[in-house]
């Protein structure tokens, strides 16, 4: 394994478990705006880590990290991505995930990796799991467009500077430790309020849900996998090739807390840009790297139930 490994975002959702996954044989460096809240580590792991706040929009704070660290792999997973946050400023997102992401492309050591976390949302919406090579691209909403608009400037660098790359389309996370109001956090954060009154906002759309575990586990085998070319870019999906509808999700919810709660559709929860149906091909993933989910989404259902390890801001509004 490399010796310096920079991840962006690694404070947040999936970053923090990956970020636990490769401190045990790497000196790993987390970058994060702390837009969520304070650090989510134990003083232990703090001992493990170095902890560096950082605004990946400022290209001097950007350089300057670099320039110190001089990362063997980079992992950016730091991200505007909730939907409607970036719907409501389209120019907060761009300038967070696009120039953000050049911003730490520019100054990438040559002969580096660099590991992409996009997203399924640049797929054009198809009633069919995804296939990397052969899917249609065509984003329906301001993140799915910010995040191939940076995928174009990853296969970019990759050639001007001889990276190994590899981009990491994600798909929907489930589990403990969300630090975005998705569906499910939002579910159980009201639940754990004691509402029994839930809002929500579409029931038919079918997601493919991955377990934020195995989700950190993929990230973990692309980071430190073999089989990717210098000056290459390499794109995988993560995600389980199996999906859910959010009614199907908030049965699944009833069963696990044992509550027997109401729905209100919210109308400000409606999104017109919402597709029915958004699944992972996970064949080259497996291929390339070994990798494959081990968990279900009632798995991640009762962890997250269990143990919501919510953001502090997910559960203040309902305290």
């Amino acid at each position: 394994m490399a010796n310096r490994i920079l991840i962006t975002g690694g404070n947040g959702y999936v970053g923090r478990y990956l970020t636990r996954l490769l401190c045990q044989d790497a000196m790993v460096y987390v970058a994060d705006s702390l837009r969520c809240g304070g650090w989510r580590f134990d003083a232990a792991e703090c001992r493990r880590l170095r902890l560096v706040r950082l605004d990946l929009r400022d290209a001097e704070q950007v350089r300057a990290l670099m320039r110190r660290v001089e990362p063997e792999i980079v992992v950016h997973l730091a991200a505007l991505h909730y939907i409607p946050e970036c719907e409501g400023d389209p120019s907060l997102a761009v300038a967070t995930n696009v120039l953000g992401t050049v911003n730490l492309l520019a100054h990438c050591k040559p002969h580096s990796r660099f590991v992409f976390a996009s997203s399924g949302a640049v797929y054009k919406p198809d009633d069919q799991p995804h296939r990397e090579a052969e899917a249609a691209l065509a984003p329906n909403d301001v993140y799915g467009r910010t995040k191939l608009h940076a995928e174009e400037f990853v296969s970019d660098f990759a050639t001007r500077l001889d990276l190994q790359a590899v981009i990491v389309r994600l798909f929907n996370v489930v589990g403990p430790g969300e630090t975005n109001p998705h569906l499910l956090p939002e579910l159980v954060a009201q639940l754990k309020a004691g509402c029994h009154i839930v809002r929500l906002g579409n029931m038919t759309p079918k997601r493919d849900y991955i377990h934020v575990v195995d989700a950190a586990k993929g990230f973990a085998a692309v980071a430190v996998g073999n089989g990717v070319d210098y000056g290459q870019t390499m794109i995988v999906n993560v995600g389980t090739s199996q999906v859910c509808s959010v009614a199907q999700i908030v049965e699944k919810i009833r069963a696990v807390s044992g509550i027997d709660f109401e729905i209100h559709q919210d109308d400000s929860r409606l999104r017109k840009i919402d597709r029915p149906f958004l699944a992972a091909d996970i064949h080259r993933m497996s291929q390339y790297f070994g990798w494959r989910p081990e968990r279900s989404i009632d798995d991640a259902i009762r962890d997250l139930w269990s143990n919501p390890d919510l953001a502090a801001g997910l559960t203040a509004r309902y305290q």
